[in-house]
């Protein structure tokens, strides 16, 4: 029994690194591709593709490519859907404490999705519906997440994805992109200056030790949202993002 109970834990392990592999990658691999990625030997990696495919967990491309199939999609919501009642409580702190919106955002795949949000009572908000989907380069919670990771990670990031601007403020070019992520780096949060909207400014920070990349964002007019509104956003927000590492990670 304790043989068998191993075996199957290997095996779940196995599908897991298959499908980070895969996720890595931006979606689609060859079994090629795969086989250089990972110790697996070639008829395993072919036999748990198999099997997956047969779940609808994996699709095989007309080209052969292998590509995340259809059914982990309902898995992700399930799971953003979690991950945003979990962070409701620090972002309801964040809007009673600073007046403005709170949002949560989890890279997925090569985007960003807006996974919990607590309005501002202002009359003149920002608002992002939860479940929308927006580039990586163009927002803050975005921003604050690529500056978690190395500048190549960021590079095929932005090459898959494009980099279209919404606002003439938005950054178009890779390299400025990198530049403001080092300045992000030093500084420990983003600032989306009117690129995502004008008129509109956030500030964002990286949630630390989440199991998947994620941040959380104020966000307001930038009538309000200035300078003095940043000296007292950030520490609470730091706080905020803290709150939420230790609740993730609770064994």
């Amino acid at each position: 029994m304790a043989e068998k109970a191993s075996g199957g834990v290997q095996s779940v392990e196995r599908v897991f690194e298959l499908l980070e592999l895969i996720t890595d990658a931006g979606g689609d691999v060859t079994l090629s591709e795969l086989s250089s990625s990972t110790d697996l030997p070639l008829p395993t990696i072919h036999r748990l593709l198999r099997t997956l495919v047969s779940l609808g967990y994996i699709r095989q491309l007309p080209n052969r490519r292998y590509a995340l199939g259809p059914r982990l999609i309902r898995l992700g919501e399930g799971a953003n859907k979690q991950l945003g009642a979990l962070a409701q409580p620090q972002l309801k702190v964040l809007v009673d404490r600073l007046g403005e919106t709170a949002n949560m955002a989890v890279l997925d795949s090569d985007m960003v999705i807006y996974v919990s949000q607590v309005p501002s009572l202002h009359s003149m908000r920002m608002f992002t519906e939860v479940g929308r989907r927006a580039h990586t380069h163009a927002t803050g919670v975005g921003k604050a997440i690529l500056a978690q990771l190395d500048d190549d990670t960021v590079r095929g990031i932005v090459a898959r994805a494009g980099m279209p601007t919404p606002t003439p403020k938005s950054i178009g070019d890779v390299e400025e992109l990198l530049a403001d992520l080092k300045l992000i780096r030093e500084r420990g949060y983003s600032i989306d200056e009117e690129e995502q909207e004008l008129g509109v400014r956030c500030f964002a920070m990286a949630v630390p030790n989440a199991p998947t990349p994620s941040a959380i964002s104020v966000s307001g007019p930038v009538s309000r949202v200035d300078g003095n509104f940043a000296d007292k956003a950030v520490p609470i927000l730091r706080e905020a993002a803290e709150a939420i590492s230790r609740e993730l990670n609770r064994t």
